[in-house]
């Protein structure tokens, strides 16, 4: 099978190791729940933009010890599922770039942007047409999806320092330091701290997000 990948590299959501910065507030066991619906929402738009066969998941952790491992395993039965390797963020990004075999584009994204849907990711494909890859911000500094014409040219990203203010201009800037031509798509929010996930469920609120954070705002309110 021929045509656009997707790449989806996540955290599993486990309690403790998925959206820490919201656990602080929330509590772990509530974070690894929205956590969980974050990665499930973005499965989803993956799911209705990309056939089987073209799915790909670089995951950190193990999906058994999730928050809902049953759920979770049922979402992934159409995915091809391989664990994170590498050092630090930029590295294992490189490297599950550099398992995805043949010439085919490819589309990586997280699983901090549970708005993001179908028709988000065909205007990424289209921004790709023409250049050699698409970098899409988020308005924290970051970016929310790289797409590339050649998964190869991802190894940059070792280089680059990810989880900054300025990681956008600063991975932009590695890649037309090869010669890339990289074109700019929409900016999407990322959801880390309290404030984006008010945010980001009142903008998507059709999302399994802004349900979950519904609940966990009703009870830690309560």
């Amino acid at each position: 099978m021929t045509g656009p990948r997707v790449l989806v590299v996540a955290k599993a959501p486990v309690p403790g190791r998925a959206k820490t910065r919201l656990g602080a507030v929330v509590g772990d066991e509530a974070a690894a729940h929205l956590a969980h619906a974050a990665l499930l929402d973005t499965l989803d738009a993956c799911v209705t933009a990309f056939p089987a066969g073209r799915r790909h998941l670089a995951l950190d952790g193990d999906p058994g010890e999730a928050a809902r491992p049953d759920e979770l395993a049922d979402a992934l039965a159409t995915w091809q599922v391989r664990p994170q390797v590498g050092g630090d963020l930029g590295a294992r990004l490189a490297a599950a770039h550099a398992d995805l075999d043949g010439p085919d584009a490819v589309v990586q994204l997280g699983m901090d942007t549970p708005q993001v849907t179908s028709d988000d990711l065909a205007a990424v494909l289209s921004g790709l047409a023409g250049h050699d890859a698409l970098l899409g911000p988020a308005e924290d500094g970051g970016w929310w999806v790289l797409a590339m014409q050649r998964s190869a040219e991802a190894a940059v990203l070792r280089d680059v320092e990810m989880s900054t203010a300025h990681a956008e201009r600063d991975t932009a800037e590695a890649l037309r330091g090869r010669g890339l031509a990289v074109a700019t798509g929409a900016m999407l929010r990322d959801v880390d701290t309290v404030d984006d996930a008010v945010a980001v469920a009142a903008l998507a609120p059709w999302t399994r997000f802004a349900r979950t954070w519904e609940q966990v705002a009703g009870s830690t309110s309560s």
